[in-house]
């Protein structure tokens, strides 16, 4: 029923998007190192020239929903796309990476001017525009070169473009999360199309994660928020590389409606079918996030089955791939499922554990390493060798029930630490 296809974030009829290099890393570090050393001490030019600005455009007013960060401190780029949000309207995206533009006194001012400086370009309204910023916290937002970089785009924004706006809006990521998938609604052939963000501070828990999706699929903005929430709890929430919650978490959906299908606006077949796709797409970019993860070498995915509740799967299912020292484990390839065990003990899940069984398995097969709560004999070579894999599945049995969930984390290597040992400097 769903079909993965080439494309991103400008697959879905109607919408359009561009990236490029504003210099905005450059201009915050700039502003930073004024303030902060002497001027007789030599500084270094930035040699950075990722692409840091991004515009998605629809070229129709669309249905829009978000969800955000539970994080108490917020970027005021959420403040503000809330409040453009509440009529259930969007047509345009602006974001921006290397400043997350959070914990500023003039962080309102600062998002409420990008929205403006989209309206001009994009010829649209400054209320009907999403705004959003990820990179370092607590550092002004240098607005001239969002002004500069997005008029430089002006007539730019194209089908093409929306790959560079997947570059646009990564930090310490090292490659770009694209994704564009078809579905059948009432007879008609409906595209999602999403890019997203994300390698540290990634413990998902919505309503530096961004992602923003696309459709063009006839929905209701009501029913738009209503499977955006419900997609999320599936896919995006069973996201954790380092068990810290961003204060920017941002998942936007805007749905053109150029599909042609009949308006969604109940919970019908099509509403089931809709919330279907969408789960799948967020779990394919959700799986590239916890892959991409900060220094990470592997993508952990926890399968948990035979809980009696969904809650308890998803409870267990998130400990495991939280735990420090079985991601640890999983970068040296050491079978140790004690601590496997030892997560589902303080998930605050209510397990049995003298009925746990726990295996390791990968593209080089499959190791049982626990049966009914207790140690059994296996190969450690063998065992080796799967973990060596750069996908590992921990598959958990519970033996409660009948409920099961997945959640998607990595390994933790030297590397994370190097990375975040001086990220902001």
């Amino acid at each position: 029923m769903y079909k993965f296809i080439n494309g991103g974030v400008t697959a879905p009829q109607g919408f359009t998007a561009q990236g490029i290099f504003a210099g905005i890393k450059a201009a915050t570090s700039a502003a930073v190192t004024k303030a902060s050393v002497k001027a007789n001490e030599p500084q270094k030019k930035p040699t950075d020239k990722k692409r840091d600005l991004a515009l998605i455009y629809c070229d129709t007013l669309c249905n829009a929903a978000a969800v955000f960060t539970k994080n108490l401190v917020k970027s005021d780029t959420i403040t503000v796309t809330k409040k453009h949000l509440e009529n259930g309207k969007a047509q345009a995206v602006i974001v921006n990476s290397g400043n997350a533009n959070t914990c500023n006194a003039d962080g309102i001012e600062k998002a409420e001017r990008m929205c403006e400086i989209a309206s001009d370009v994009l010829g649209v309204r400054a209320e009907d525009v999403i705004v959003a910023s990820t990179g370092v916290i607590g550092e002004i937002l240098p607005i001239e070169p969002i002004k500069k970089g997005a008029e430089a785009m002006r007539g730019t924004l194209s089908k093409e473009g929306g790959t560079n706006a997947a570059e646009a809006i990564m930090t310490t990521d090292t490659v770009k999360k694209e994704m564009a998938m078809t579905m059948e609604l009432g007879g008609k052939t409906v595209t999602v199309g999403g890019i997203a963000k994300g390698s540290g501070m990634i413990h998902i828990n919505m309503g530096t994660m961004l992602s923003f999706v696309t459709t063009d699929a006839a929905v209701s903005s009501e029913m738009l928020g209503e499977a955006l929430r419900e997609a999320v709890e599936d896919s995006y929430n069973m996201v954790s590389v380092d068990g810290d919650t961003s204060t920017n978490d941002t998942l936007a959906i805007l749905a053109s409606g150029k599909a042609g299908n009949a308006e969604i606006t109940e919970k019908n077949d099509d509403y089931r079918a809709f919330v279907g796709g969408l789960t799948e797409a967020f779990r394919m970019l959700a799986k590239k996030l916890a892959a991409d993860g900060e220094g990470a070498t592997k993508l952990l995915i926890c399968k948990v089955s035979g809980a009696e509740t969904k809650q308890a799967a998803v409870k267990v299912s998130k400990s495991i791939i939280c735990s420090s020292l079985l991601k640890a484990a999983m970068f040296g390839a050491d079978a140790n499922w004690g601590r496997v065990l030892c997560a589902i003990g303080y998930s605050g899940a209510d397990v049995n554990v003298k009925k746990v069984d726990v295996s390791f398995r990968s593209a080089k097969g499959t190791v049982d390493v626990c049966k009914s709560g207790a140690g059994i004999s296996f190969s450690e070579e063998k065992a080796k060798e799967i973990l060596l894999e750069k996908e590992i599945e921990i598959l958990v049995a519970l033996g409660d029930g009948s409920a099961s969930a997945e959640a998607y984390g990595c390994d933790l290597t030297y590397d994370y630490v190097k990375i975040n040992g001086d990220y902001r400097t």
